[in-house]
């Protein structure tokens, strides 16, 4: 087998950049993945790593799970793509509104940026009004209004806007800084065209940034006061923080939601959901048309029902991430020159002086610092999402002896 160097020099010539997406071109070269078992990869190099970037954040019961495996393997006896109804579709929904009270209907896409895409134009179809509202370093997935002061490889590479975007689409995007909603009233107070605030209830691919106490209580009243639809992107939350997301977790009800990731066991899957008088809307039954050839698919909703049952069968396995975070939270040197943030099994260390509360302090940390330590963390064997600004993420798999090597190699990476 070629060796990572060899296969990105191949691939450079063959694809832009090498990679199939921008967060994973790690430089000088980016290793590949030859297989992967509960909480570790193995490399085409033969280096075993401790995963805690999880694929960014959808495999919650790590790699290889039984259960999904198992699911997926009796799926594909049966079939694998259909192109009508399965009876999987009315299983998986039931599961998702029945963790979401406020959600009563659901639809399925194929991924995290389609959903986004649909609800903001389920809105917009719901609400008559043309402009949206999202907050400054949020991402919503890359097509075109959202592209805007965007987080993920956006934000790492510094490009916030894209080529190709026209800036008439971009003049319908408005933003705010999170934690924020003073800035939020005002807007929403002079521009009566909006008809959405779309906002991560948790900033995930910029962080994980919390929100402030109360921020998103305000934000729900704010909205209602302005007849604003908003719109939950739970694509990173949801069934991460809890079984219900975290707009249970914080106990507030958005007119709209979105879900991708954990919801697909590891197989690509979105979804948005909402209020029956929003979501009758959508085509068949509505003007809001949205389609999808790979939208229910067989296996992903498979995968996903398998997910969400281990999940519902094991309460205490978000206890049991939080306290690994804790673990390694502990761990970490308080001359590090950072701040450690957690929520649940969402953690990030920052290289700031103070913990960041939105995008702006956020693109304050030192991205060198980071960059130094994220290779001795990668030369010790720990597999951390190589950007300041991306979140970490541990699983239900990882194992106490993984927890101390992830530990002993934050205290060792951070240390004098």
């Amino acid at each position: 087998m070629m060796k990572s160097n060899e296969l990105f020099e191949t691939a450079k010539t063959l694809m832009p950049g090498g990679v199939s997406s921008p967060v994973r071109a790690i430089r000088p070269y980016p290793f590949y993945t030859a297989s992967a078992h509960g909480a570790h990869l193995t490399t085409v190099d033969g280096t075993e790593l401790i995963d805690c970037c999880m694929a960014y954040g959808p495999l919650v019961l790590g790699h290889c799970h039984p259960d999904i495996r198992a699911a997926i393997g009796r799926q594909v006896e049966r079939g694998w793509l259909y192109g009508t109804p399965s009876p999987l579709e009315p299983e998986m929904a039931r599961r998702v509104i029945g963790a979401h009270p406020g959600m009563d209907m659901v639809r399925f896409v194929s991924s995290g940026s389609e959903a986004t895409m649909a609800a903001i134009r389920l809105a917009r179809g719901y609400s008559g009004k043309e402009d949206i509202v999202k907050i400054e370093g949020g991402f919503h997935g890359a097509h075109d209004g959202v592209l805007v002061k965007a987080g993920s490889g956006a934000t790492t590479h510094g490009v916030p806007d894209s080529a190709g975007v026209l800036p008439d689409l971009v003049s319908h995007t408005r933003q705010v800084p999170y934690n924020d909603p003073e800035a939020l009233e005002e807007l929403l107070s002079r521009n009566k065209n909006i008809a959405a605030f779309i906002i991560e209830p948790v900033l995930g691919n910029i962080g994980p940034i919390l929100p402030e106490f109360n921020y998103l209580r305000e934000v729900r009243e704010i909205t209602k006061a302005h007849d604003v639809l908003l719109i939950f992107d739970e694509v990173i939350t949801g069934y991460r923080v809890c079984m219900g997301g975290a707009q249970a977790y914080f106990g507030v009800r958005p007119d709209l939601m979105t879900l991708g990731k954990i919801v697909g066991g590891g197989l690509p899957i979105g979804m948005f959901a909402g209020r029956r008088e929003i979501m009758e809307l959508v085509s068949p039954s509505g003007p809001v048309y949205q389609a999808g050839t790979f939208s229910g698919n067989p296996l992903s909703l498979s995968a996903g029902i398998a997910t969400i049952d281990w999940l519902d069968a094991h309460p205490d396995v978000y206890a049991q991430m939080r306290l690994m975070a804790e673990a390694i939270r502990d761990s970490v040197p308080e001359d590090g020159g950072g701040q450690f943030v957690m929520l649940g099994s969402m953690f990030k260390y920052f290289f700031r002086s103070e913990v960041p509360t939105n995008y702006q302090e956020v693109k304050e940390c030192d991205t060198e610092a980071f960059g130094r330590f994220w290779k001795k963390m990668h030369h010790v064997g720990i597999f951390l999402p190589p950007s300041q600004y991306e979140t970490n993420f541990i699983s239900a798999v990882h194992t106490k002896d993984d927890i101390e090597r992830i530990s002993d190699a934050y205290r060792q990476s951070l240390g004098p």
